[in-house]
Parts: structure tokens; C-alpha cells; sequence
């Protein structure tokens, strides 16, 4: 794991929040929480992947399986 993981999840993040700000003081509060989902979703791709390395990771230490 290297730190580009924290920036890449740290930039969707600040992306999220300003087109969400954006869409809310034009009244769009319906799109902005579909956004909000969105990003949402696209980091838990990003943390899934990582996360089934791990636990790949840890049946090869431990000799699992």
C-alpha cells in the first residue's frame, strides 16, 4: 500500500464535497445526495480491493487454505 491510495481516496473526497456544496445552493438536494452515493461507492471499490489483498496477503503468511 502506498500513500497514493490516501490521496486518491483524500481528492474524490474534496471533489464530492465542492460538487455537492455547488448542487446544494442551486436547490439541487435530490442530485447532490445521488453524488454523495456515488462517491461513496466509488471509494469502497477503492478500499474493497484493498482489503481482499489483505486478507490474500495473510492466508499466504499464515498458510491458510
Amino acid at each position: 500500500m502506498s500513500i497514493d491510495v490516501i490521496f486518491k481516496i483524500a481528492a474524490i473526497g474534496i471533489l464530492i464535497t465542492v460538487i455537492c456544496q455547488i448542487l446544494k445552493k442551486s436547490d439541487r438536494d435530490d442530485i447532490a445526495t445521488l453524488v454523495s452515493l456515488a462517491g461513496l461507492i466509488i471509494v469502497l471499490t477503492l478500499v474493497i480491493g484493498m482489503i481482499a489483498d489483505l486478507f490474500e496477503t495473510i492466508k499466504s503468511i499464515f498458510n491458510l487454505y
